[in-house]
């Protein structure tokens, strides 16, 4: 695994967020070899208590990050944020500005004190009629149509991830990369704000851009006008699920020959890739009844030598016995603050041949404040009142 890629070591990154979508920036960013300092108030952040399908969220996107607990309801607090801001190259956040300014990170006020510092902001919404609204993915999936992409007619379906979240932060990542990259020549910082909701607007722009083009609107997704000759879920003889594919008419004929239906090849109607969308309505029962006849494991191992476009339906959990995921360096180790471990996917490229193999360990609440405050030149008096009166608190939580 490739342990040398680390673009962005000697960069420092000051980090205020919570959830997921500002997190996940720091994580990329932290990945890349970035100095990663999570600010926490004293009993932690809230993230960290998650229960149910929140409880992976502060693992998995506080990696490879140092936390230092600081109380921003105090002087001492604000003032050892603003020493440990002097020393930043970005300022990682995804709260409100009316909440920034309340812990002393007043966005102008960030500015005006330090100009060459870059500044990822992660709102909601970007500039607009809907600045002020609150969101989150659920309402982004929502609002931009995908909910309506997702499920059939009248049942909206949000994805099973928190995709645009993780995809907001990534954006915020390469843009504060971007930013990183031009003050080398402009010596200056930038003001970057990543919107939640114009993130999803992405995810919907091939629909939205196919009626601009067409002038249809596409049904959702299950209801679709199909693009190809076959692309479909069917049901093997032992009962198995599969996904089936082919796209092209090479693929057919090589599915066609595969599972003996010579006269779907042989048919004058099915000569082109078009005529055979034309006919799914009845070439479609054909393929399926064929499928069914046939044991899924044996499909699976066919289709992979004959080209055939395939996939299991999968459940998260069954990819921890795949191959390919548990190949060298597809999966990486973390261990939290009390002692667990867990597997998570490996940033999903390769650097001269070789998988990243970054991951990193999560910290304890505050784990490196009085290390990296004492670097600040903050005496041992000074550093506890910067972690407030609830730091005892925080110590018996």
């Amino acid at each position: 695994m490739s342990e040398d890629f680390r673009p962005l070591a000697g960069t420092r990154v000051v980090e205020m967020t919570h959830m997921i979508m500002g997190p996940s920036c720091g994580m990329f960013l932290a990945l890349m070899g970035a100095e990663v300092i999570k600010i926490e108030p004293p009993l932690g952040d809230k993230t960290r208590n998650l229960t149910g399908m929140g409880s992976p969220f502060f693992p998995l996107f506080n990696r490879g990050k140092v936390s230092v607990q600081l109380d921003l309801s105090t002087d001492a607090g604000r003032d050892a944020l603003d020493r440990l801001l002097k020393t930043a190259d970005i300022f990682v956040d995804n709260f409100r500005d009316q909440s920034l300014a309340k812990m002393g990170a007043d966005p102008l006020d960030l500015r005006a004190k330090f100009p060459n510092l870059i500044l990822a902001s992660h709102k909601g919404f970007l500039e607009g009629p809907y600045k002020d609204r609150t969101a989150m993915d659920e309402v982004v999936q929502m609002m931009t149509g995908l909910a309506y992409m997702t499920g059939p007619t009248g049942r909206p379906l949000r994805f099973g991830s928190s995709a645009i979240d993780i995809f907001g932060g990534l954006f915020g990542a390469f843009a504060a990369m971007g930013a990183l990259m031009e003050r080398q020549n402009s010596c200056k910082g930038r003001d970057i704000r990543v919107g939640l909701f114009e993130s999803g607007l992405l995810f919907a722009a091939q629909h939205m851009v196919q009626f601009e083009l067409e002038g249809t609107s596409p049904p959702p997704m299950p209801e679709r006008d199909f693009s190809w000759p076959v692309y479909d879920i069917m049901e093997t003889a032992d009962g198995r699920q599969i996904f089936v594919g082919a796209v092209t008419e090479g693929q057919w004929d090589a599915l066609c020959g595969y599972l003996g239906l010579d006269e779907l090849l042989a048919d004058e109607r099915l000569q082109s890739r078009m005529d055979q969308i034309n006919a799914r309505s009845w070439t479609i029962p054909i393929v399926e009844k064929a499928i069914s006849a046939q044991n899924y494991q044996q499909l699976l191992k066919d289709f992979e030598k004959l080209g055939i476009p395939f996939s299991p339906i999968n459940k998260p959990f069954e990819l921890f016995e795949d191959p390919h995921v548990l190949r060298d360096g597809g999966l990486v180790r973390s261990n939290t603050a009390d002692g667990r471990t867990f597997r998570a996917p490996a940033l999903p490229f390769e650097i001269d041949g070789r998988m990243m193999s970054a991951s990193g360990d999560l910290p304890s609440i505050g784990q490196e404040t009085n290390h990296i405050l004492s670097e600040l030149g903050l005496s041992e008096a000074e550093i506890e009142a910067a972690r407030g009166p609830l730091k005892a608190a925080a110590e018996k939580h």
